[in-house]
């Protein structure tokens, strides 16, 4: 597929990894919607681009109903849908006992409705869309990407929820890209280690030189464009179908 033709739906895409992708898309000339709540950040972002290019609905990935109208309003707008990148999430700690004391249930719930059950909510509706595309030279009709993270492979002490989560995200692409293949839809994952997204702006300078330093090659954080990037080459590799890429400077973390 040529990045240019793009028509997609990016979840979390006001923000962080998810915005990234949005603005890589519409610098090649693609276009997106941004599924999230944060409609001020959004309205930064779409008022960088021409007219129409960008377009925001706010969105609860967990969701149904309204995941499955916005969906249609999209295609309504755009004529299809033909890339879904899942960037949604969230990344709540907490310690299975601490001090004693279990982990509140619904902390570890909220994260895997978020993270799992949100992206395969967006992945559900969009793939039923996609459904209905013409098929390219290469019979494809679309793609999806969800992202992950190494906290998939090396959960850290504290990531029980978000590694369960992000883990869920892992195990569900292999079925779905043997499933949608007949429909020409390929489905992807990209597991980033540690990126320099909003979650670090708050640690101070040589909290995140000690973080860099975990990093094997490049010694630093990743940048949201490199993750953009990599959506990009995924989309324009048609070979690419069913897989995993650790996008993280081959960090394998440690306990803690």
């Amino acid at each position: 597929m040529d990045f240019s033709e793009v028509k997609a739906i990016v979840t979390g895409g006001a923000s962080g990894l998810g915005e990234a992708t949005v603005r890589h898309i519409a610098s090649r000339g693609g276009r997106a919607v941004i599924f999230d709540l944060n409609e001020q950040r959004a309205q930064e972002v779409i008022g960088d681009f021409a007219d129409g290019q960008v377009r925001y609905f706010e969105t609860d990935v967990t969701d149904a109903s309204q995941v499955e109208r916005n969906v249609a309003r999209v295609v309504e707008s755009f004529g299809g849908i033909n890339l879904v990148v899942n960037c949604a999430g969230i990344g709540t700690p907490g310690k299975v006992v601490s001090k004693g004391q279990p982990l509140a249930l619904d902390r570890f719930e909220k994260v895997i409705q978020v993270n799992l059950i949100g992206s395969f909510n967006v992945l559900r509706v969009a793939a039923a869309a996609m459904q209905e595309n013409a098929p390219n030279e290469d019979g494809e009709r679309g793609v999806v990407i969800s992202t992950a993270s190494v906290a998939a492979f090396e959960g850290q002490i504290g990531q029980a929820a978000y590694s369960a989560s992000k883990g869920g995200i892992v195990s569900m692409t292999l079925p779905i890209a043997r499933e949608l293949a007949r429909d020409g839809i390929r489905v992807m994952v990209i597991a980033p280690g540690l990126m320099k997204t909003p979650m670090f702006d708050g640690l101070p300078e040589s909290a995140i030189e000690s973080l860099s330093a975990t990093v094997p090659f490049p010694a630093r954080l990743g940048k949201p464009s490199e993750y953009a990037k990599l959506v990009e080459s995924i989309v324009e590799n048609p070979l690419l179908n069913g897989e995993v890429i650790r996008l993280d400077g081959a960090i394998r973390m440690q306990p803690k």
